[in-house]
């Protein structure tokens, strides 16, 4: 196996595979990403993509809260801070 850790993203160490190296060893590179996290696949020696399990994805991408409650939870919430709104009305963009 040619496959060495290099980097860590989102806390965690990425083992590195090359695009043939991969594509021969699916089955074991999904099996790790699901084991031991992201797996960094490239090509032609160049970052490519990142294998991550769709449980990991979505944990990631998932907002922790809507902008509403982002708002309410604000620690500016009831600080006293005034924002004024400009005004002069639209400015002239020249395209």
């Amino acid at each position: 196996m040619t496959n060495s850790t290099i980097m860590v993203i989102w806390g965690e160490s990425m083992t590195t595979w090359g695009a043939a190296e991969a594509k021969a060893q699916l089955s074991a590179v999904m099996d790790r990403a699901s084991s031991e996290g992201p797996q960094r696949l490239t090509r032609r020696g160049r970052g490519a993509y990142i294998l991550v399990t769709e449980e990991e994805w979505e944990r990631k991408v998932k907002p922790k809260q809507n902008l509403a409650d982002f708002l309410l939870n604000s620690p500016l919430r009831g600080s006293g801070i005034k924002a004024e709104r400009m005004r002069g009305g639209f400015r002239d963009i020249k395209l």
